[in-house]
């Protein structure tokens, strides 16, 4: 039996490359009339940088701050998921609704995604692939490469136009 899929998490870094991966989960939606959920994870800040930051400033300073930021930076990135959902749709406004959501969130991008794939009983996972460097050929974006050993569930990875 050909697989038919519901439910598509989309996760993207918000690069300036990732409408080439979002067109194929709109595609793959398209055909079996699934619904998108995306995704982009806010790393959490390494704790060599948070404690130096917190050296400098104070905990008590740099915990203030990260609580009135950290929602702040969350309504942006998700208007700037919307926005970019509307631009790449323009010539297709119904496809708007295939969007089931958009979410951001804090944490480590590989434990987030497959997180959310669980959560929202994911049919397959759509990422888009960075190569870095001299080894761009031989290797996957560390996430998408993680994302791709670890999911449960078919993923979808994109190679990323330079």
């Amino acid at each position: 039996m050909i697989p038919q899929y519901q439910k598509i998490l989309y996760a993207t870094d918000l690069s300036v490359n990732a409408a080439h991966a979002f067109r194929h989960a709109i595609g793959i939606a398209r055909r079996d009339n699934a619904r998108i959920w995306i995704l982009h994870v806010l790393p959490e800040m390494e704790s060599s940088v948070l404690n130096y930051v917190s050296t400098v400033m104070g905990e008590a300073r740099l915990a203030e701050l990260e609580t009135s930021h950290k929602e702040e930076v969350v309504v942006q990135i998700r208007a700037r998921l919307q926005d970019f959902a509307h631009k790449e749709l323009a010539d297709n406004q119904k496809d708007l609704t295939l969007i089931k959501a958009i979410e951001v969130h804090h944490g480590p991008p590989v434990s987030v995604i497959l997180e959310a794939a669980d959560r929202i009983e994911a049919d397959l996972i759509v990422v888009g692939s960075h190569g870095k460097g001299k080894l761009k050929y031989a290797f996957l974006g560390s996430v998408a490469e993680k994302v791709l050993r670890k999911a449960l569930v078919p993923v979808l990875v994109v190679p990323l136009r330079p």
